[in-house]
């Protein structure tokens, strides 16, 4: 499991260096309390499943919760140190596909970036000791394609693909704290966790598994079909207005730091702009 700014899921070593209560910084610059920092995905062999033939998650105007939850186990965090945990979501490349032949097929370019939004584990902040006693899972994250939502769902388009984001932040004391701002966090990205945001399955055998694989969809296993609803066009875009680095939702909070930039598409072995069938992914 790759992951993004760790290496395989692993914090790089510490080096020695000036940094906070003459602890030092860790390699790259990163703070002590988050260099060593270790995240493992949960379900890894779901999600590969999925993966496998291309992983789809529905969006709705009310918002829906993703399955696979997302959830990650936690190593090497400070035990004293307080952290925030959040997620977010960036599209893997710069176009809009559609679903034909059993495959997903570029079909123009990709609609206006949708509001970036960043979610909160509601247990944030926490100390190190308590984010590595047991699995953080973000069940209670919802996706909506409402450009105008106020719950603080994340926004994502339609027909486009994301990778999501997780962050472990470092909640720093001192009293210039922004100033370290780059150094007190740490993210992760696993690529068998990329999907297609969809508002009606497109590949029944994704519906087969998730039906499967849920175990909130008993009453579809025992022969009730899964619902279809079209795919209705998405409303026009209109910017929200916010001040920068101001989380916009139901509960808005100032970021943490500022989220850092998402690696080349190159990283993951895909190209954008082609065509790719289920099990190339």
């Amino acid at each position: 499991m790759a992951a993004f700014l760790g290496g395989p899921g692993e914090g790089p070593p510490c080096g020695a260096g000036l940094g906070w209560a003459s602890e030092g910084l860790g390699a790259g610059g990163k703070n002590r309390r988050v260099c060593h920092a270790a995240a493992r995905l949960e379900m890894g062999s779901l999600w590969e499943e999925f993966n496998r033939l291309g992983t789809e998650m529905i969006v709705t105007k009310a918002g829906r919760r993703m399955f696979p939850t997302f959830q990650v186990k936690l190593s090497g965090l400070d035990p004293l140190a307080d952290y925030v945990l959040l997620m977010d979501f960036v599209p893997l490349d710069d176009c809009r596909y559609a679903f034909h032949s059993s495959s997903w097929l570029a079909a123009g370019r990709a609609d206006p970036a949708a509001p970036g939004r960043v979610h909160f584990h509601p247990d944030s902040p926490a100390k190190g000791a308590q984010w590595m006693r047991q699995i953080v899972s973000f069940d209670k994250l919802k996706l909506t394609n409402n450009l105008l939502d106020d719950n603080g769902h994340i926004i994502l388009n339609s027909m486009h693909r994301y990778q999501p984001r997780f962050h472990v932040v470092f909640v720093d004391p001192r009293r210039d704290s922004e100033r370290f701002a780059h150094q007190n966090f740490k993210s992760f990205s696993f690529p068998e966790t990329q999907f297609m945001a969809v508002t009606a399955y497109q590949n029944h055998r994704i519906t087969q598994l998730k039906i499967a694989s849920n175990p909130f969809a008993k009453g579809f296993r025992d022969g009730e079909p899964e619902p279809c609803f079209p795919e209705l066009p998405a409303p026009p875009f209109q910017p929200l207005a916010c001040p920068p680095g101001i989380y916009v939702g139901a509960k808005p909070r100032a970021l943490p730091y500022p989220l850092p930039t998402f690696p080349p598409l190159s990283a993951y072995g895909t190209a954008a702009g082609t065509a790719f069938s289920y099990g190339q992914q």
